[in-house]
């Protein structure tokens, strides 16, 4: 299961309204040093292995096994004081760092 909210759909739609008609929404695993967590791209190759979701209009593609590994995903839009972006969140567990990396 894929939700996304209303605020995060709103960004993307407006980011998509230039882009190439029939451009999909990556959903990936991203390997950092706080560990594992979800990432988004843009994509046009869609592979065999995908599920292809359309939320609102917008179309998302994810590897079956990590969808089925991470479910449900949730897709919303923040602002902090750090600044703005996309937050996805799913039952993937948290990243721990490493707290020798200078990645930040």
């Amino acid at each position: 299961m894929l939700t996304v909210t209303d605020k995060a759909s709103e960004v993307i739609k407006d980011f998509l309204k230039d882009k190439k008609p029939g451009v999909s929404i990556r959903v990936f695993l991203n390997m950092g040093c706080s560990g594992p967590s979800l990432g988004m791209a843009l994509d046009e190759n869609r592979r065999e292995a995908d599920e292809v979701i359309s939320v609102d209009l917008t179309t998302f593609v994810i590897e079956k096994d990590l969808l089925n590994r991470v479910k449900p995903i949730n897709i919303d839009f923040i602002t902090t004081p750090q600044g703005a972006g996309f937050k996805l969140t799913s039952s993937l567990p948290e990243g721990q760092g490493c707290g020798s990396c200078s990645c930040h």
